[in-house]
């Protein structure tokens, strides 16, 4: 029996070794280091690695901004943080609580981890039932990852890092809870998931269209110099908020006139896609989603109470 067990040990291990996040921060601004991952979907191949992550090397230290998808990608995240500054890590700052942007937060457990309370609440509701999805979704990435809570609840404002004054804005398009993140020092904007760009936005939690698209205004009028999208290339330029208007904009009327015309979700989800779309990455996945997330509050909105009475 000894034997089939080292037998197996030996057979496991040369794959283990193999899943390596082989991060390369990548200098974008004074300071700040970026961590850009893949506009794919998470799938073995990629460790759930798509999600940008980043970090800025302040005079008091360094500020995390998400930590990842899973406790193997935050140890190389803190890994790539000590190859390139001997500064420590002072504090997480968690955008929201999806899998992909928080599971990395054990390697972190010994500073601060800060988010908004609508998102520690989220986690907490919803942290675990993730996690168990991304075990299926990307496997023996996941190996040893736990949920980890935010430790401290921050508020919105400025809050100052010795050199670096980072203004943490609440939202909640996307979640209901959405902290962006403006550097003052650099202009850098940390957008979130509340900015996809070049790959399909996610609906699983957002409280509407409508205040999504509010937001995105919101996060259009600060003095920005750059975009850091939760997802998709970065962006000196407004077209990450031109897209993410566009894209949402016809999400919208799209539902609006299938509840209006009474289609059912099968007829929806086989929706063409404008071809102005057709090079943002998983469209057609992304908008069966959608549908199935947010479809039903449009049919609702269509329809009229049975015991209602025209005023007399």
């Amino acid at each position: 029996m000894r034997w089939m067990l080292l037998l197996f040990i030996g057979m496991s291990l040369p794959a283990l070794a193999d899943l390596e996040y082989s991060l390369k921060p990548r200098l974008i601004a004074q300071d700040t280091w970026l961590l850009e991952g893949s506009t794919d979907n998470f799938a073995k191949g990629n460790g759930g690695n798509i999600v940008n992550t980043a970090f800025i090397v302040t005079e008091r230290g360094v500020v995390v901004i998400d930590t990842g998808p899973s406790k193997r990608y935050g140890e190389a995240m803190r890994q790539a943080i000590a190859a390139t500054t001997d500064k420590p890590v002072i504090e997480v700052l968690l955008t929201h609580h999806h899998p992909d942007h928080v599971l990395g937060n054990q390697a972190f457990t010994d500073v601060p981890i800060a988010a908004l309370a609508g998102t520690t609440q989220l986690l907490r509701q919803q942290g675990d039932a993730m996690a168990e999805n991304m075990y299926r979704l990307v496997g023996d990435w996941m190996r040893g990852t736990e949920v980890i809570l935010p430790t401290r609840t921050l508020e919105p404002g400025v809050h100052s890092f010795g050199n670096h004054d980072l203004r943490v804005l609440s939202l909640g398009g996307h979640t209901g809870a959405d902290l962006a993140i403006l550097d003052q020092k650099t202009g850098v904007l940390f957008a979130g998931d509340l900015v996809f760009y070049q790959r399909a936005l996610t609906t699983p939690n957002s409280p509407g269209l409508a205040v999504w698209l509010a937001d995105i205004a919101t996060l259009e009028g600060l003095p920005w110099t750059l975009i850091v999208p939760g997802h998709g290339p970065l962006a000196t330029d407004a077209r990450p908020f031109e897209q993410m208007r566009d894209y949402l904009g016809w999400l919208d009327q799209l539902m609006r006139d299938g509840a209006a015309n009474g289609s059912d979700m099968a007829e929806m989800i086989r929706s063409p896609i404008p071809e102005r779309f057709a090079t943002i990455n998983l469209s057609r996945y992304e908008l069966i989603r959608s549908v199935s997330h947010l479809f039903p509050r449009y049919e609702r909105a269509q329809m009229t109470r049975v015991d209602s009475t025209p005023d007399n």
